[in-house]
């Protein structure tokens, strides 16, 4: 009996392969997560979007892609069911200091600027430092802002005040951005001067970030295809990298016109490289910086 509750047990975990799914049911699907998020699936992620589904369906007992489409469309529970099919859907995968050529820009250009116009400010309150880290994952982004910033006020001898607003549709990977604890392998791009100042280790493999730098990040859910209704103030930069690369192109103009009127003005917007090529601002002007995609606002009224 127990050889045979040990096969069962074994079968129970064997792969299966994802159920066979039409084009109507596809379409279906596609639309579906195109209507409540914005993002658009490539026919080369198809496998990606059944093996997910089939995976899910298991856990709950469902063996029909109707049956479950249909739950979760039904109020409360089929809401908080989307929520974790999403966070299934959305890649999470990260590293700190991802885009060097990016960060590079900020440390090299953009701080030294704000920091000399921000200098002749006497309000003490228009001196902090407001960032946006669009479509944030699991925080190595945002955080390697903090980093940045923390160590170019301690390599100037500056003292002032940073906020970063770290915003994600995922919950689940808000809430492990949430508790700073990295694997020793998304460190690979940190200086090893910076571990050793801003990090301490949690076990052999994982490093936990200073709390220090975890109090200056607000991570909170935003689907980035409704940027309009979120609840927040100017920023001077707003860090978006591999994030447009999942909506159709006119998402992705809207989405950056949306940006734009949180961005002070000479306040800065940096993409990922080749997200877009064709998007054009009045009140926006290209950054010139080699290996980017960035983009300036000109001086003019604040926005309402």
């Amino acid at each position: 009996m127990a050889a045979e509750d040990q096969h069962s047990d074994k079968t129970l975990w064997r792969y299966h392969a994802p159920a066979k799914m039409d084009r109507v049911q596809l379409a279906m699907w596609i639309e579906l997560l195109e209507k409540r998020t914005g993002i658009c699936l490539a026919e080369n992620r198809k496998s990606f979007l059944l093996t997910s589904l089939s995976t899910r369906m298991r856990e709950l007992g469902y063996d029909s892609y109707d049956a479950y489409f249909q739950y979760l469309l039904k109020g409360r529970c089929g809401a908080i069911e989307w929520e974790i099919l999403v966070d299934r859907l959305t890649v999470h995968e990260s590293r700190f200091y991802r885009d060097p050529r990016a960060l590079a820009l900020i440390q090299d250009q953009f701080l030294p600027e704000l920091s000399s116009k921000r200098g002749r400010l006497k309000n003490e309150q228009q001196k902090s430092i407001d960032i946006w880290s669009l479509g944030c994952a699991t925080g190595e982004e945002a955080y390697s802002l903090a980093l940045l910033l923390e160590d170019f006020m301690l390599s100037n001898h500056l003292e002032g005040y940073y906020s970063i607003t770290a915003t994600d549709i995922s919950s689940a990977a808000l809430s492990a951005a949430r508790k700073g604890v990295f694997h020793i392998n998304r460190l690979k791009n940190v200086p090893a001067s910076l571990i050793d100042l801003f990090f301490s280790r949690e076990d052999e493999n994982h490093y936990r970030i200073a709390e220090k730098l975890r109090r200056r990040i607000c991570f909170t859910r935003l689907n980035s295809l409704y940027l309009s209704r979120a609840r927040l103030g100017m920023m001077d930069l707003i860090y978006c990298q591999n994030v447009l690369i999942y909506f159709k192109r006119r998402y992705r103009h809207m989405m950056l016109d949306q940006m734009v009127k949180y961005l002070r003005p000479e306040g800065v917007l940096i993409l990922g490289a080749g997200e877009i090529s064709d998007w054009k601002h009045m009140e926006m002007e290209a950054v010139s910086y080699s290996g980017t995609l960035a983009f300036k606002r000109m001086q003019g009224e604040r926005p309402s």
